[in-house]
Order: structure tokens, then sequence, then C-alpha cells
């Protein structure tokens, strides 16, 4: 199962033509859209076009496909820290990118590209953290969603829009959809009225709340803890929790119980098991092997 997962990232890599890097790499040119740099298994990406609201232009969105998708298979990544610049985390699409004048073709590019990155996130077998520190919005907003955890400051407000300047968020909606109760999503697609980072989280946006000068630190801590565990089993897990919940619940559980099976398989499931049983702390190989039998 597991083996059958990284195969389908590598798919990614493969028809992404995305170059292998090193371990460790910093991409701090000025005129990047993004930076990254990676260290004890935790990839920072920030947003780095404060001065535009860090909008998911078609380059913005490239160049964060490339930031998660470099060495994704190494087992020197664990897990994803995804920020921002200035006082906007992302105020969504670039609306100058979506005139008359550019063309439906254009546009049809920068919607499919928006959709296979907030779908990547979903589908690359390490949890991927949103830290938002400022407004998110419209597809903004569907990414801080799309991510697998998400932790705000208190200032942060989240919004969706684009019915009050003639575009509807309706690829905002599949995320932010999924993500809070329906008619909570509806009355902010319908009014454009913004959430505050505490109505946020009691719909289900955000995992947690916190003062800005602790923002930091306390995704860090969330970060470091995914790193004490095994990442083919962190892996299994992210897949399988994605593809139950799209499930009806008797297939759901048809599902959890194979990878269940196929997680005890796993030489980290019985490394795990073999360390609670001696009361010791696991020694993870973090490979995608099975144990022996």
């Amino acid at each position: 199962m597991a083996g059958r997962f990284l195969c389908r990232t590598t798919t990614l890599l493969t028809r992404s033509q995305v170059p292998a890097g090193p371990r460790f790499f910093s991409r701090t040119e000025p005129e990047s859209l993004t930076l990254r740099r990676q260290t004890n298994g935790i990839r920072r990406i920030t947003l780095n076009n404060p001065k535009k609201r860090n909008a998911l232009s078609l380059s913005m969105l490239e160049s964060l496909r490339e930031d998660i998708l470099t060495d994704v298979d190494s087992q020197d990544l664990r897990v994803i820290i995804i920020s921002a610049e200035g006082p906007v985390f992302s105020s969504g699409h670039d609306l100058k990118e979506l005139t008359s004048a550019q063309g439906r073709d254009h546009h049809t590019r920068v919607f499919r590209t928006c959709a296979e990155v907030m779908t990547l996130i979903q589908d690359v077998p390490v949890p991927v953290i949103a830290m938002v520190n400022g407004v998110a919005t419209a597809a903004g907003c569907q990414l801080v969603a799309s991510c697998d955890v998400a932790v705000a400051s208190e200032k942060s407000t989240f919004a969706t829009p684009g019915v009050n300047v003639g575009l509807f968020c309706s690829t905002p909606a599949v995320a932010i959809g999924r993500a809070v109760p329906r008619k909570v999503a509806m009355e902010m697609l319908f009014t454009g009225a913004p959430l505050s980072a505490h109505d946020a989280l009691l719909h289900g946006l955000l995992s947690k709340v916190v003062a800005e000068e602790r923002l930091e630190a306390e995704t860090l801590a969330i970060a470091q803890r995914v790193c004490q565990a095994s990442r083919p089993v962190v892996a299994l897990g992210k897949a399988t929790f994605q593809r139950q919940m799209s499930q009806g619940r008797d297939a759901a559980y048809v599902t959890a119980s194979k990878v269940m099976v196929d997680n005890l398989a796993l030489r980290d499931g019985q490394e795990g098991i073999r360390a609670f049983i001696e009361k010791r702390k696991p020694v993870w190989s973090h490979l995608a092997e099975k144990a022996c039998d």
C-alpha cells in the first residue's frame, strides 16, 4: 500500500519534471516569488510577494508547486510549513491575469494550475501545515483549507469575497466546503464577509489559534511532533485518510481495515509495537519496507 502511494508521488515528480536538488536548499534571491529552506526534516515555504499581497498568480502557483515537489520522496523531508511575508497571507488570484485581454486559454491554465497545487498539497506523502498571520482571501483561503493542519494568529481573517467583484469563489469553495459546515461555507461565498480567526477555528477551517508572538513556536512544535513519527506510517495514514473521507461509511471501514493490516506489515509498524511492549522508544527505519516474517 505504501509502495503504491510512493509510486504515485514519483509519477507526479516525473510529470512535473522537477529537478533533483540538494537536501538543504535555500532560494533567497529577492525576485523569488517563494522562498524555500529545509532543516531537520522541516521544509519552510514562504510566499514572498507582499507588495502584491502574495497574490496566487500563475507564476506564484508554479513556484509553490516546485517548492512542494522538489525531493518530495526524500527521507529527509518529513513535514512542510507554508507561510507568507507581510500582513496578507494571500489575497487569492491576481485579478490582472483574469481580464478578458488575457484570453480563455490563459484563464483555464491559471485555474488548472491552482487546482493541481491544492490537490498536490493533499496528495504528497508528508503533512502540510499552513502558518497564517494575516488576511487570507479567495484562493488564499482555499490554500489554508487545503492544508492538512492550519495554525493562525488571533489577528488573522478569512474570506471569499469574489462575489463582490463579480467572480464567485467556485474553486475556493471546493476546499472550504470540505473544511467547514455547508451553511457556513455558503454564507462566506454569498456575502464575502470575513471570518475572524476564532470563528474560523470554531467552524473547522483552522486547527489552532494563538497569539501572534506564539505563532511560529506553536507551528514548529506541531512540525517537530510530526518528525518524531515514522515517515512511511505517516504517509500511509495521510493517503488513507484522504481516500476514506470521500467514501461512504461502510466502504471507508473496508478501506481503513485493510490499511491497518498493511500498516502492521511495515517494518516500522512492527518496530513501534515491539518498542511499546518492551517499554522503550521506537527506532524508526523511515523505510516503506515490510517487516521480516
